[in-house]
This record gives C-alpha cells, sequence and structure tokens, in this order.
C-alpha cells in the first residue's frame, strides 16, 4: 500500500515504522507536522496515500485529513488508555505491564475505534529506553496487525464503547509530580521519579544554588551521606545521598534561565565545575571487573566466562565524548590482556553508539579543536579493534546504532543484532564526511555501490534489511530482556566452534596482506577530510550541531526532506 508516515519528528519510533512497513513491501512516505504550516494537509494532497499513520504525534490531525482517510494514531498506552501522558504514568505508578494501541483518529482525543492493540512488560528502566524497546517492539507488532488488518478489507475495528473496554483518562503529567523531597523520599521513589523522566524533560531540582534538570537514575549501595548531599563523581556522573542510600545521577541540564550558556543535557560532573570550580568531588572508582553483588553505577564493566570477554559499555543516548572514548579504549586493552579467544562487545540493553558527543561539543570552549579530538579518541578505539588479530570480536548491538557508533560495530569481525534495532550507518544529517574507518569497513562488507547508497540518502535500516545487506551476520530475536542470555549462549556456541582458530589465522593471514593500502591510510583520508569541516566555520555541521543540541531550527533545509516536507 501506499502509506504516509506524519509525526512530530523523525524520532527513534518513526524511523522504526519506517524501516519495518518499507521491509513489508509497502510504499512509504514522512511528513512532519510542523506548527503554523499546512504539511500535512499539502503532503496527503500531492501523495494521496491509502492509509495514513500517526507513529509519534504532539499536535492533532487537521479534521478534514481524518474525516477523508483512514488515519491509525499510534497510542502509548492499553486499550481505553487515554491522555498524552501515558508511558509517564506507567513508570510512576510501576506497572508491571502495559500496552500500545493502533486507534482511528476521531475527533476526541484516543477515543476512535480500535484495530490493534499489544502488550508489553514494564521492567526499572527510565522512560527513554522503554520507549525505544518494549513499547517499540509492542507499536511495530501491533502497526503491523493493524494495517494487515485494514488491507484486507473484512475487519471491524472495536468501538471504545465496547464492555471489553476500560476507559482510563490520565491527565497531563505535571513537572511537579516528579518533585524529589531528598529528607522524605526513599531512594526506589527517587528513581522511580528519575527514571520517568530521564531524557525529557528531566526532574526539575536545585544543585549549588541553581536550578538543573536531573537525567538518569541508578542506585548506589555503599556511599552514605545527609539528605541531597553531593557524594562523589565517577565517569561524568555525579551520586546524592538518599535518606536510606544513594543514587547515581549521569547527566544534568541546566535551566535556561540559569545562567549557564549551555542549558542542554551534559555529564553532571562537568555541569557543576562549570558553576563551581573550586567544588572537589572526591572519585569513587570500582574494578572494571565489578563483584555480581555490587549495586552501583558504572558505563563500563567487563567480565569474563571460560574463554568469552565480555566488555559492556552504555553510555546515555549513545554519545561517547572524547573521556568516554579513552576509557573504553583502556577498558578494551584491559580484556585483550586476559586470555580469551571471544571478545564480545556493547551493553545489555538499548543504544550500541551514536558516535562523537555533540553536546560535550557544543560546549566546549573551542568546539571545532573538540571535534577534532573527539574523533580521533573515536578513531583510536575502532582502529584497536580493527588491530586485534588473536581472538575474535563480536559487537552484540541490543540497541540502535547510528553514524560513528555503527562503524564502530562494523570493525568488529562479526555484527550481531537484536531483531528491534535500527541502524542509521551514514553521516549526512550532521553535515560530515564520517570517520572512524567507514570507508574501509562498509564497502567492504555491502560493496562499493551499497556503501555509497547507504551514506547519501541517509535512510534508516531495519535489523532485518541490515541482515540482507551484510551489514549483520546475526539476527537475534530475542526480548529486550532477554537479549544479554542469548548473546552469552550464541558466544559460548562459537569459542567452542572447531573453526574458531582458523578463523582467527585467517584475521592475522589478511592483516599482513595490508601493507599496500593499510586501514590506517583510510583514515588519514577520512581525518583530512573531517578536519577542513570542523574548522570551516560556515560548514552546515556547526549550524546542524547546534540545533540538534539545544533543539532549535536549524535554518538549513533537513537533508531527508523532499517536496512539500516529505521524506521519500
Amino acid at each position: 500500500m501506499d502509506i504516509l508516515l506524519v509525526a512530530s519528528a523523525f524520532n527513534s519510533l518513526t524511523q522504526r515504522m519506517y524501516a519495518e512497513l518499507t521491509d513489508h513491501g509497502h510504499r512509504v512516505d514522512v511528513v512532519l507536522a510542523a506548527q503554523g504550516t499546512d504539511p500535512v494537509r499539502d503532503a496527503v494532497r500531492e501523495l494521496r496515500p491509502e492509509l495514513v499513520i500517526a507513529p509519534m504525534l504532539r499536535t492533532a490531525l487537521p479534521e478534514d485529513v481524518w474525516r477523508a482517510h483512514t488515519c491509525l494514531i499510534v497510542h502509548p498506552g492499553p486499550p481505553g488508555d487515554r491522555g498524552p501522558s501515558s508511558l509517564d504514568w506507567a513508570i510512576a505508578e510501576r506497572a508491571p505491564e502495559w500496552g500500545v494501541t493502533v486507534l482511528q483518529a476521531e475527533a476526541a482525543m484516543d477515543a476512535g475505534p480500535i484495530w490493534a492493540a499489544e502488550p508489553f512488560p514494564v521492567p526499572p528502566v527510565g522512560k527513554s529506553d522503554l520507549y525505544r524497546n518494549e513499547a517499540s517492539d509492542a507499536a511495530v507488532t501491533a502497526v503491523l496487525t493493524a494495517v494487515r488488518r485494514y488491507a484486507e478489507g473484512a475487519y471491524k475495528p472495536r468501538p471504545q464503547t465496547d464492555d471489553s473496554v476500560r476507559v482510563v483518562w490520565r491527565d497531563a503529567f505535571r513537572r511537579g509530580r516528579r518533585r524529589i523531597d531528598w529528607e522524605r523520599d526513599d531512594t526506589e521513589t527517587i528513581l522511580c521519579k528519575l527514571r520517568g523522566a530521564d531524557s525529557q524533560p528531566g526532574v526539575l531540582d536545585e544543585l549549588l544554588g541553581r536550578e538543573v534538570f536531573l537525567h538518569g537514575g541508578h542506585p548506589e549501595d555503599r556511599l552514605r551521606g545527609r539528605p541531597g548531599e553531593l557524594l562523589a563523581q565517577r565517569a561524568g556522573g555525579v551520586c546524592r545521598a538518599t535518606r536510606d542510600g544513594a543514587v547515581w545521577i549521569p547527566e544534568l541540564r541546566p535551566r535556561r534561565n540559569s545562567g549557564d550558556p549551555a542549558p542542554f543535557r551534559r555529564p553532571a560532573a562537568s555541569v557543576l565545575a562549570a558553576w563551581e570550580p573550586a567544588l572537589e568531588l572526591p572519585e569513587s572508582p570500582v574494578p572494571l571487573e565489578l563483584p555480581h553483588d555490587r549495586r552501583t553505577w558504572t558505563d563500563i564493566r567487563y567480565r569474563q566466562l571460560g574463554d568469552i570477554g565480555f566488555l559492556g559499555f552504555s553510555f546515555p543516548g549513545g554519545a561517547m565524548s572524547t573521556d568516554q572514548c579513552r576509557r573504553l579504549l583502556a577498558a578494551y586493552e584491559h580484556a585483550l590482556s586476559r586470555p580469551t579467544r571471544v571478545l564480545v562487545l556493547g551493553g545489555d540493553r538499548d543504544f550500541f553508539s551514536n558516535g562523537i558527543h555533540l553536546n560535550v561539543i557544543e560546549a566546549a570552549p573551542d568546539p571545532a579543536q573538540e571535534s577534532w579530538i573527539n574523533l580521533n579518541a573515536m578513531d583510536d578505539l575502532v582502529e584497536a579493534v580493527l588491530r586485534t588479530t588473536d581472538r575474535l570480536v563480536v559487537a552484540a548491538l541490543a540497541g540502535n546504532a547510528a553514524a560513528g557508533g555503527a562503524m564502530l560495530a562494523l570493525a568488529a569481525d562479526e555484527v550481531w543484532c537484536r531483531t528491534g534495532v535500527v541502524l542509521n550507518p551514514h553521516y549526512r544529517r550532521m553535515g560530515l564526511y564520517g570517520s572512524e574507518f567507514w570507508t574501509y569497513t562498509l564497502p567492504r562488507r555491502v560493496g562499493a555501490e551499497v556503501a555509497h547508497r547507504l551514506t547519501t540518502e541517509a535512510l534508516p535500516v531495519s535489523a532485518a534489511s541490515a541482515e540482507r545487506l551484510r551489514l549483520v551476520d546475526r539476527l537475534v530475536p530475542a526480548a529486550p530482556g532477554d537479549f544479554p542470555a542469548a548473546v552469552r549462549q550464541l558466544a559460548a556456541e562459537l569459542a567452542s566452534s572447531p573453526f574458531l582458530d582458523a578463523r582467527i589465522a585467517a584475521k592475522s593471514a589478511r592483516a599482513a596482506k595490508e601493507h599496500e593500502r593499510p586501514p590506517a591510510a583510510y583514515r588519514e583520508e577520512e581525518l583530512a577530510r573531517m578536519h577542513t569541516i570542523f574548522h570551516d566555520p560556515e560548514a552546515p555541521y556547526h549550524a546542524l550541531r547546534s540545533a540538534f543540541v539545544r533543539k532549535t531550527p536549524s535554518g538549513s533545509p533537513r537533508p531527508l526532506t523532499a517536496p512539500a516536507g516529505v521524506l521519500r
């Protein structure tokens, strides 16, 4: 069918919906609904779609559109749930299970007849993590069911007046509900509030006499202090005491009127250091191989099971700053010092990596120079993976990967990918040529023609398409919570393979033959082009980066738009 996706942003769910529907043979266009313009009406008039789907829409569809066309709304709540803050309430009320409902647009919000619904579990994770994983899986299943039913023509959607539908209206989740009372709230209550707003909008609080939004929250089992007291720092995050324990907060976002010139998310310790240079929070180091009984936060961990090493990392938003790249490289070198035959890279869930840290770059005194330093640190990490010849390296993608993060995965010998993952193996939307050895690894995997198409079209790729293109070697059909166990099982099978020694030997032989044009030559050529972009103040990268970080219009046409603001 001809399907038009209408969305407020080309976010993770919209990208996945685009990729999955395309995989199923539908012709999919995307229009971004903008306030003050008529892009939706224009797109419908121009494209005449058979079906309109809104996977993520903050504004109402025009009445003349939903009256003339079947329009399906993806609502992140179970049947009968209504209101704009469904996931917020699910987390705040600690619901064990929630759901996604696909309903037909009508005048009343979320009141239309139901075309499909799919439940999902609610683990104790941040809202954005839940949205990209369990909720996204359920949304795709429900939308594909609804599209099939619509195409068949016989299905009659269930009205919400049906006795089986329990209608519950939930008001918008107000900021005040997440206010933390450090003297009275226990650790679990504070963690629930932090998880409910880990990405947007954060939890408004006060630190060092200034208002700030807290982003992310993780429990701490040993550090203690007066409720609300700052106790320590680690890996850019800060630890704060609760009345019965402590929590780690990885990122802060200064309020716009706080006087901070960079009012966007960045590592918590760097925000406080900018406000109070004399502040000395003690470092609280933990071993890379953290004991299983520890309940604390760290963004990089290593563990070993027999002949297999697991180097786990999880950075907020998948972004990797200079410091994070360097610490991950040091951890990788530690992993190489251990006697293993297989080394698995990647976190247990959510983002694998999205490449360099644009927020940290934007906040730097010299963003061009910080871009250059960050990129070189990322390249050093990728080069270390490429140069590993004494064992097999596997990139295990529990979540999405983009730009340099996707290329980090391609540096491994094998790429394993959860079936719900979306890849964006390109740099174009940020006005960059790219590095991380992509000119070496990407054509080697998919061929020069496909590599050119992927990097110029700059469209999202589903896990299934990535496997067909040979970007991915193995799909892992596991729910988000089951992915780590599935990876451990697959790694054990790989480590016991009778062909493993021959594959490792072949790596060394291939590396020895690459002296005519070694990987370092590709890096040098890529960096030369990136240096020119970084240090050209008129290059689109700077405006695009600033707009992305500060969430403001870029003033430049989006590279994914066609006439009337439509993505094709």
